[in-house]
C-alpha cells in the first residue's frame, strides 16, 4: 500500500522502517521542518502538507503530541481530511482525549471518510524488539482493510470496539504504567533507606515476581539516567492528566494515579522534569534524606 505518516518523531523513527520493510511505500510530513532525515535515507519520501500526503495515499497515520495537534493535522487547513480519498483510511496513533478522538472521527464520517483511533502501546525499545501492541477503535470494516498494515508494526493488534474506545484503553494502560514505575521507585527507595545498596535492590526487584517488560528496561534508569529520556516528566504527566480528567468526567476514582501525579509535580518543582519520568526516584531520595 501507499501509506502516509504525519508526525516524524521518535515513534515514527521506529514505525516507518517497519512499514518500509514490509513492502509498503511511505510518504511523510512533519510540522517542524528538518525531522525525518534518517527516514528519507531509509526510503521514505516527503510530502508538502497533510492534505497532499493523504491525497496520494491509501491510508494515513498520524502520531503527534496532543489533542490540539491531532485536530490541526486532521481537520485544519490542508489537513488530512481535505486530501483523503473516500476509500482511504486515517489512523491516529496519538494518545489524546477520547472525546476529541470521537469528534475527529465524526468529522470524517460526515464526509464519508473513515478515521480509526489506533494508539500504540510501547516505546522505541519495544518497537525495536518487535513487541509493540496496537489497539483499534472505530469502524470494523475500516479495521479489516488496514489490519495487515498494523501487523507490520507490531504482532499484537486488538480491535477494541467503537470510536474512542481504543484510546480510552490506552489511557488506562498508561495509568498502570505510571503507577507501576512510581511504585517501583518507592519500593527500591524503601530498601535503600534500610541499608540495601541501590543496585542490589534494583537487581532483586527485576528478578522478582513483580517485574514486567517496562520495569525491565526502565527500572535501571535510576542507576544510570539516560541523557535522552524515553518519556520525560512533562510528556508522561500529559497522559496522567488525560486519565485524571477522564476519570473526573466519568465519576471514576483513580486514587493511585492521583498520588503518583503528585510525585510528577514534585519533579517539576525540583527542576528535573526534563529527565525520564523515573526521576521520581530522586524525589524519594530527597524526601527520605538519602544521597542521590
Amino acid at each position: 500500500m501507499q501509506l502516509g505518516f504525519i508526525g516524524l518523531g521518535e515513534m515514527a523513527e521506529g514505525i516507518v522502517p517497519r512499514l518500509l520493510a514490509a513492502g509498503h511505500a511511505v510518504k511523510g510530513w512533519n510540522r517542524t521542518p528538518g525531522r525525518g532525515r534518517a527516514l528519507l535515507d531509509a526510503g521514505m519520501t516527503m510530502g508538502t502538507s497533510p492534505a497532499e500526503v493523504a491525497s496520494r495515499c491509501d491510508a494515513v497515520f498520524s502520531c503527534v503530541t496532543n489533542s490540539a495537534a491531532v485536530e490541526a493535522v486532521a481537520l485544519g487547513e490542508d489537513g488530512i481530511l481535505d486530501g483523503l480519498a473516500e476509500d482511504g483510511v486515517y489512523m491516529d496513533m496519538s494518545t489524546i482525549s477520547p472525546i476529541v478522538s470521537r469528534a475527529v472521527s465524526q468529522a470524517f464520517a460526515e464526509r464519508n471518510r473513515v478515521m480509526l483511533d489506533t494508539p500504540i502501546s510501547g516505546s522505541p525499545v519495544t518497537l525495536a524488539q518487535g513487541k509493540a501492541s496496537i489497539m483499534v477503535g472505530g469502524s470494523k470494516a475500516g479495521f479489516d482493510r488496514v489490519q495487515s498494515v498494523l501487523r507490520a508494526i507490531g504482532p499484537s493488534v486488538t480491535y477494541i470496539g467503537g470510536s474512542g474506545l481504543a484510546v480510552q484503553t490506552k489511557i488506562g494502560i498508561n495509568l498502570v504504567l505510571i503507577v507501576e514505575m512510581v511504585a517501583f521507585c518507592e519500593g527500591v527507595a524503601l530498601a535503600e533507606k534500610g541499608g540495601v545498596p541501590r543496585e542490589v535492590a534494583v537487581d532483586a526487584v527485576l528478578k522478582s515476581v513483580v517485574s514486567s517488560p517496562v520495569m525491565g528496561y526502565r527500572g535501571p534508569f535510576i542507576l544510570d539516567m539516560p541523557d535522552k529520556p524515553l518519556a520525560n516528566v512533562t510528556l508522561q504527566q500529559k497522559d496522567a492528566v488525560l486519565a485524571l480528567d477522564l476519570a473526573r468526567e466519568m465519576g471514576m476514582p483513580t486514587p493511585l494515579l492521583a498520588a503518583a501525579n503528585e510525585l510528577l509535580n514534585a519533579c517539576r518543582g525540583m527542576g528535573i522534569d526534563h529527565r525520564d519520568f523515573v526521576t521520581v526516584y530522586d524525589v524519594y531520595c530527597t524526601l527520605g534524606g538519602m544521597n542521590q
